[in-house]
């Protein structure tokens, strides 16, 4: 079974207390040179994989700045396919290809309107998205690295389910504080310390340190 899913590397910029947005939402951490480092990242996978909150709050494009690279796949979580029509990622979808994972409780409305915007909905699990199902799925489709850039819920939904086999964290000079502000893994957390991963890599780009962690 785990020859046969994706590599998911998942990667995120954090502050110093472990948070990768405020809680209005701000997430823009990284300092230029990281995020050219990331957006090499990005040319060098197949996916890119986010939530549906990470679309709603940031409206990212999910492609490849800073550096020459072909886009990666972009593949949006969103179970009941509420999507905005208005967000970049709906806009460019006829020219960056991009799927939409739903439930069967998607409503057929929004399915088929997204559908005529140029995004390819898969249907993945009954009430919810089903992740090593979708993996599955994605590795017959022949993409074989997937980034996982969050937001939160997305993260957890992916350790919870030991999915991830890397992680690359940039620690960035930001306090934000707040209960409100988004953790780099959100959801109910872990009961034991138990899950683990191997350090491999350190390294600084002026104020911040890139932490890489294989499982």
């Amino acid at each position: 079974m785990e020859n046969s899913k994706p590599y998911v590397i998942l990667s995120a910029a954090i502050s110093i207390d472990g948070k990768i947005a405020t809680r209005t939402g701000k997430s823009k951490l990284s300092s230029k040179k990281d995020l050219t480092r990331v957006h090499r990242l990005r040319s060098g996978v197949d996916a890119i994989m986010v939530g549906k909150n990470t679309v709603s709050v940031d409206n990212p494009s999910l492609t490849v700045k800073y550096v020459k690279g072909k886009n990666p796949v972009r593949i949006i979580l969103d179970s009941k396919a509420t999507i905005s029509t208005n967000s970049k990622i709906v806009k460019t979808a006829r020219t960056t290809p991009t799927m939409l994972i739903v439930s069967e409780t998607a409503p057929t409305r929004r399915v088929s309107l997204l559908t005529k915007k140029g995004l390819e909905v898969i249907k993945c699990g009954k009430a919810r998205i089903e992740l090593r199902k979708l993996l599955s799925i994605l590795s017959k489709r022949g993409i074989k690295k997937i980034l996982v850039e969050g937001g939160g819920i997305t993260n957890w939904h992916f350790l919870k389910e030991k999915l991830v086999n890397e992680i690359i964290v940039t620690v960035t000079p930001y306090m934000i504080g707040g209960k409100d502000a988004v953790s780099l893994v959100e959801g109910n957390g872990f009961d034991n310390i138990s899950y683990s991963f191997k350090l491999k890599q350190v390294k600084r780009i002026g104020d911040e340190i890139v932490l890489r962690y294989v499982f």
